[in-house]
């Protein structure tokens, strides 16, 4: 054998593309190019720009006035007297914006869709890698459109960091899943410049490191060692870069937080909001943001019940906490819930065992909920007066 044979031997094959993921993406691809017409109409319809609508809608602006000028630019007092600043929001997105723009003739807000919308197509091949991996073809395809059709995907199609986030998140489980921690970590990393749900994320991957060594008695890689400690270096080393700029190393993130009414307090602002809606009512909204996070709850149980990897267990569970125990804009827990995609395994595993069986019901039961899911996501984004 000569040895430039041996050299193409020693190179691992390229992993296969998983079995009928273009059929996924193609219809992901449909579902959101659908809502996204509907908000194009729908803001036609009231006289609205789309243009501004995809781009500067609640989140957005902060994100683009960051790629525009930088930190410590943009803040406003809130009803409460308290000052929120621009150090909420992550840099990771931001700073895409702006080497886009740099790079390409585009304007701030056309570099943000174009990074939005890619990374939303990244993000359903994540999924679908990741969910193929454990249940099959069927099973991702579904997860993957019940993923698009749901009322919050909408934000896939805004300047918003969802999508970034999600396909970080989304190819780090799978390459947890396939015992490449390093590269997890890393995902895990830059996920954790992108939102600060990223510590979930940076979770899985140090629980996948743990139980490897658990299972192997201490003795494994060094890399994945590695990816445990980089998991939660970019969510880790962002708050401590806003710390040190408030001169609180340690709280001054959190005290940032706390002025956009967004901190830790174990579900007590969720009750009182609770409260408040079923004696004097709310916003048309808020019903439907109770309903998702009550249903989240019932998935997560199922999804136990299930017994999946401990990545995706630890993932799911840290994002569904999340939303439980912090307080916060009550409408905007379902976009949080966003990146929980493993919460619609067990229905679609459910979809699936009834496909055969009741195979015209199912698709009627699902365009109907697609449809009213997609045009509640355009009246969301148009004509919803709440925080999205």
């Amino acid at each position: 054998m000569s040895s430039a044979t041996a050299r193409r031997d020693d190179v691992p094959a390229p992993r296969p593309r998983p079995a009928g993921v273009l059929r996924a993406l193609a219809v992901f691809a449909a579902v959101r190019l659908t809502g996204l017409v509907l908000v194009v109409l729908l803001d036609r319809l009231v006289g609205r720009s789309p243009a501004r609508t995809l781009t500067h809608s609640w989140d957005s602006k902060w994100y683009l006035s960051i790629a525009r000028y930088g930190y410590d630019h943009h803040w406003r007092e809130s009803a409460a007297g308290l000052i929120q600043t621009d150090r909420a929001f992550f840099p990771l997105y931001p700073a895409l914006i702006r080497a886009v723009s740099t790079v390409l003739p585009l304007s701030t807000g056309q570099a943000a869709l174009l990074i939005a919308w890619s990374a939303a197509l990244v993000a359903a091949y994540g999924v679908y890698a990741v969910v193929h991996r454990i249940h099959g073809v069927a099973v991702a395809t579904v997860t993957v459109a019940l993923w698009a059709m749901l009322p919050h995907s909408v934000v896939l199609t805004l300047a918003y960091t969802e999508p970034l986030f999600c396909a970080l998140a989304a190819w780090s489980l799978y390459a947890a899943l396939t015992s490449r921690v390093l590269l997890a970590g890393l995902l895990s990393a830059l996920a954790g410049l992108t939102r600060p749900s990223g510590f979930a994320i940076a979770a899985a991957v140090l629980a996948v490191a743990v139980h490897e060594a658990v299972r192997h008695r201490g003795r494994i890689p060094a890399t994945v060692w590695a990816g445990a400690l980089l998991a939660p270096a970019g969510w880790l080393g962002y708050v401590l870069w806003v710390g040190a700029r408030t001169g609180d190393l340690l709280h001054g993130y959190f005290t940032v937080q706390a002025a956009w009414n967004s901190r830790v307090d174990f579900g007590v602002q969720g009750l009182r909001f609770l409260r408040a809606l079923f004696l004097d009512g709310g916003k048309a909204g808020y019903p439907l943001a109770l309903v998702i996070v009550a249903a989240a709850l019932l998935l997560f149980a199922l999804l136990c019940l299930d017994r999946p990897p401990p990545a995706l267990l630890v993932y799911t569970g840290a994002l569904v906490a999340l939303v439980v125990f912090a307080s916060g804009p009550f409408g905007s827990k379902p976009r949080f819930l966003l990146p929980a995609f493993p919460l619609l395994i067990p229905m679609a595993r459910a979809m699936v065992r009834g496909w055969w069986a009741r195979r015209a019901q199912v698709i009627a039961v699902a365009t109907a909920l697609g449809a009213v899911s997609l045009w509640y996501g355009a009246y969301l984004v148009v004509l919803a007066r709440q925080p999205l």
